[in-house]
């Protein structure tokens, strides 16, 4: 489902700018190091099980770890079960937002933790636990709010970017 979300993040931002201008790397096939050509950058990871990072994304996670992302710009989505793993819900989003940060990154696209979310525990939100600290995506239980939510994360990153 990350791909997927991220295929859609790719074509609603070239249709709002109105140019080809996101190019799509998939983790389990590129390097880290591939993002120092860019100055935005836009990473999605899924929490898998009980709060642990994908396999794709743990297997590079010490790159992440050395990264410069100074003068990055950078926003972050996830995907998480809120039902199946409440306790666990985005974790691995906060914890990539945690060490992108550490290692120099500016976050924005930070999205909002309304009452359509129902989950216990996470990670991924703000210190007054009003925001996410990047779109959070259910594609297990509400699959069909992760298109207009993408949408709207869009349009906001448009914004942000001025």
């Amino acid at each position: 489902y990350t791909e997927m979300a991220a295929e859609k993040i790719q074509a609603k931002l070239n249709e709002l700018f109105d140019l080809p201008i996101v190019d799509l790397f998939n983790i389990k096939d590129h390097k880290l190091e591939q993002v120092t050509d860019y100055s935005l950058l836009i990473f999605g990871i899924s929490t898998w099980d009980f709060g642990e990072l994908q396999e794709d994304w743990e297997s590079q996670w010490q790159d992440v770890e050395q990264l410069d992302l100074s003068n990055k710009t950078l926003a972050l989505f996830g995907l998480g079960d809120q039902e199946g793993y409440a306790e666990w819900f985005q974790d691995a989003l906060g914890m990539l937002h945690d060490v992108a940060v550490a290692q120099g990154a500016n976050p924005i696209g930070y999205w909002p933790n309304s009452d359509e979310y129902e989950f216990e525990a996470s990670k991924a939100l703000t210190a007054d636990k009003s925001h996410f600290v990047g779109l959070a995506l259910d594609d297990e239980t509400q699959y069909d709010l992760s298109e207009q939510r993408i949408n709207a994360w869009c349009e906001q990153l448009l914004t942000e970017l001025g």
